[in-house]
Parts: structure tokens; C-alpha cells; sequence
């Protein structure tokens, strides 16, 4: 949407995550099949992922109108959002006039947004088939794109502020994939693209303000984005970008979502390290990584804790746990309600992966696991906080089965950097809109 107000567009092709049904406009024909298609598949799931489902099967091209034809202003919700706090349009202008109807953007490759307090690039996976996206954080993505870490951060006063990082990163992700692909430096007077960017800031920090202090940031954001829209176009045309090092690492076992989410984040991480590294063994009862640096006689073992984030299996402990709270489900807590349980988002690990190429310790068996675990009952009670409010079972006669790391060293220098909550939130994300995808009902 904002991409398109920038462009000068009247409508945008809808990406690869779900279909927005307020307001929506189908064919007769289309519509009254989606009652039968939706009625069978009754479940918890919203309607619109339904929608984008449904749709994507039949190859209905699907678009959102720039400006929005419609906005929240009712504080409950019908669906259950109301936790999710003020849920504005990216772009509502009432006063619209029609014209250049047939100005249409698609085909984008890499989407900046700026959501729960986290600034992600949704970036699209070459290569035929079905859309695939990989969900990267935006200052990850920056950095491997060749961006110095200097102009990541905001200059100025308020620099610090959460709102202000995110909004900066962001806009200046938008900026810098503009110019990129080529679109037009935007009509500053265009009133759709003066709303868009005024909202980057408000979309991001929605969940946990109230409207007063969206309305009081609203303004002193929209100028951070506007800094940081020109930042980003800049960037593109004065920075040369840097490819993203092959390193000579060879993977096993990475023709995975799983995989794909490591491959990149060591990547953007400008590993350099010529290494084989194997993932075939993170299915397994004891989970592990073995990675064998060039010249090195033997391998370094990674003895993983549980893992979960983007590319993670629906099918995992935590990935029931956010499968179920996807779906409005109750969550339910397997097993001794006080096991302990280490949790590992994917992005730690491939951190973990990096820590052992660069320092190259002595010992070869290593544990890569939170820094101080949670107990099974901690475990699910943050899930019923990050994903939805739903409630919370115990269900004592199940034995989830969780993976503990075996030895106590850690790769040198390294420590998980992904908070609990924002790694589950990330986690309930791709599976709703990509792991749904690739696994069956």
C-alpha cells in the first residue's frame, strides 16, 4: 500500500499473506463459492486468510485500492482484534476523487513493515511455484543489502525511542527498495502519499498505545519517515551495495524454510568462513548441528534446545502451542506444567552458527540454548500474551517431549538476542502466512 501511494498507484497487487475483507468487492459468482469453500473449513481461522486462500486456488487476481475504501473508527471487534488495540487504514482519504484507475503496482520483491513494534522485510523467495517469503528483520536485511550500520540509526534527538528506530527503519528500507525498483520520486503534494507515510510510525506502535498517544506521536513520526524515506533513496543511488558472500559454505539438509531462514542470516551477516554445515539432524530426537570449518579435522557439534521461529514445524511442542492460539484455540500445556524447557528462536541459532565460524573454540561439543529456561506452564503463558488471549489447558496425560541440550558450553562471545515474546509473535506470523502454506490441515 504505501509502496503504491509512493508510486502513484490506484491499486496494489496483494501480497502472499492474506486478503483483507473489509469493504471487499468480488464477482457474484466468486462469492457465493467462498461461502461453501468457507463453511467447510470452520476452525478459528480468520476470514481473511481464508479469503487469500480461497482466491490464490482459483486464480482470482487480488487488489487493495490506494486509498483504502474503508477504516476502523468502532473500538470492539466482531473477530476477536479488540486486544490487538486502535487497527487504523494504512491509507483513508474520504474525500478521494477518482482518475487514473488502471495505475496498478505488482510484482514487488522485498515489502518493509513496520508491525507490533517490530520492523521486518517480508522478501519474496525467487524461483517458480508458489509465492514464498521470508520474513527478515528490516536492520538484518539493511545490513546485508551493503547499508552502513551508521546511517541505520537516527540521527538526532529521540534517536533511542523504539517508535522513532522503528519508523526510521522502515521508511528507509521503503526508500532505499523504491529507488530500487525503479519507482518515481513521489509527488510530495499527493495527499495518499502524505497519509501512507504519516502512518508507518502509528502501524507499528498500535498494539500497545492508546489512540491519544498515537494522535500525539502521529506527526513527530511522519517527519522521522519523511527523513528517512530521502535517507533510504540516497542510499540507493550513493552507496554501492555489496553482494552477500557465498563464504564457501556448503549446507546439508537446508532445502527447507528452515534452511532457507538460516542460509539468509548468515548471509546478511557477512559470514565469510568457508564451512560445511549440516541441519539434517535438527528433526531428530536430539536435535543438532554440525558444522566443520574448512581445514578443520573434526566438526563442532550444536547440541540445539527447542527450537521455533520462521521455517519451525506446526508440529513441534511450541508449534502446537501457536498453531492452537492461531486458530483461537486454547493453548494447551503438555506434560508437567514445571518442566523445563529452553526455548532457541532460529535467528539465535544461526547467530550461534556465526559465533563458532568466527571464534573457532576449542571444545567441539557446544549448547545452544536460552541463557535461563522457562517451565513448560511460563512457556504457554507467553503464548497466550504474544500470539492471542486465549485460554490456557493443562494437559497432564501428554509428554511433549522436550529438548534439552546436552553439555553447559556455549559458543564464546554469543548470547540469544531474541526476546520471548517478540520470537513467538514472529513464529505465529510466518505460520499463519507462509508454514500454512506448506503444510497440510
Amino acid at each position: 500500500m504505501r509502496l503504491g501511494a509512493m508510486a502513484g498507484a490506484r491499486w496494489v497487487g496483494a501480497v502472499n499473506e492474506y486478503f483483507p475483507c473489509v469493504a471487499i468487492v468480488l464477482p457474484r459468482r466468486i462469492a457465493e463459492g467462498f461461502v461453501a469453500y468457507g463453511r467447510e473449513r470452520l476452525g478459528g481461522w480468520p476470514d481473511d486468510i481464508l479469503m487469500h486462500r480461497y482466491l490464490s486456488a482459483l486464480g482470482v487476481p487480488r487488489y487493495v485500492a490506494v486509498p483504502n475504501l474503508a477504516e476502523h473508527e468502532d473500538r470492539g471487534s466482531i473477530s476477536g482484534n479488540a486486544f490487538r488495540g486502535p487497527r487504523r487504514s494504512v491509507c483513508f482519504l474520504p474525500r478521494d476523487r477518482s482518475g487514473k484507475e488502471g495505475e496498478t503496482l505488482t510484482g514487488l520483491t522485498v515489502l518493509p513493515f513496520f508491525k507490533h513494534g517490530v520492523t521486518q522485510c517480508a522478501v519474496r523467495v525467487p524461483g517458480p511455484g508458489p509465492e514464498q517469503w521470508l520474513h527478515l528483520g528490516t536492520e538484518q536485511y539493511l545490513h546485508g543489502a551493503g547499508l552502513p550500520a551508521a546511517l541505520l540509526r537516527p540521527p538526532g534527538a529521540g534517536s533511542t525511542e523504539p517508535d522513532v528506530k522503528g519508523t526510521w527503519l522502515t521508511a528507509l528500507a521503503m526508500g532505499f527498495e523504491a529507488a530500487r525498483a525503479g519507482l518515481a520520486t513521489p509527488p510530495t503534494a499527493s495527499e495518499a502519499y502524505a497519509e501512507a507515510v504519516a502512518t508507518i510510525g502509528p502501524g507499528g506502535i498500535s498494539n500497545a498505545s492508546t489512540e491519544d498517544h498515537i494522535a500525539r506521536r502521529r506527526e513527530p513520526l511522519a517527519e522521522v519517515a519523511r527523513r528517512a524515506l530521502q535517507a533510504g533513496r540516497e542510499a540507493a543511488s550513493e552507496h554501492r551495495t555489496r553482494p552477500r558472500p557465498a563464504g564457501g559454505v556448503v549446507w546439508h539438509g537446508a532445502a527447507t524454510p528452515l534452511g532457507e531462514h538460516l542460509a539468509r542470516r548468515l548471509a546478511d551477516r557477512q559470514v565469510r568462513s568457508a564451512a560445511v554445515i549440516d541441519l539434517t539432524r535438527l528433526h531428530s530426537a536430539e536435535p543438532e548441528v554440525t558444522v566443520r570449518p574448512h581445514g578443520d579435522p573434526a566438526p563442532y557439534t550444536l547440541s540445539v534446545g527447542e527450537l521455533y521461529g520462521p521455517g519451525c514445524s506446526r508440529h513441534t511442542p511450541i508449534g502446537r502451542m501457536v498453531w492452537d492460539a492461531l486458530r483461537s484455540h486454547p493453548v494447551r500445556a503438555e506434560g508437567d506444567p514445571d518442566a523445563e524447557v529452553y526455548p532457541v528462536h532460529v535467528n539465535d541459532l544461526a547467530d550461534a552458527i556465526e559465533a563458532v565460524l568466527r571464534a573457532r573454540p576449542e571444545h567441539r561439543d557446544i549448547a545452544v540454548a536460552a541463557e535461563k529456561p522457562c517451565t513448560a506452564a511460563e512457556l504457554a503463558q507467553a503464548v497466550h500474551s504474544a500470539v492471542r488471549p486465549v485460554p490456557v489447558h493443562a494437559v497432564t496425560d501428554a509428554e511433549p517431549g522436550w529438548h534439552t541440550p546436552a553439555g553447559t558450553l556455549r559458543p564464546p562471545g554469543w548470547t540469544p538476542a531474541t526476546g520471548l515474546a517478540g520470537g513467538l509473535h514472529s513464529f505465529a506470523q510466518w505460520l499463519a502466512y507462509e508454514g500454512v502454506l506448506l503444510e497440510s490441515d
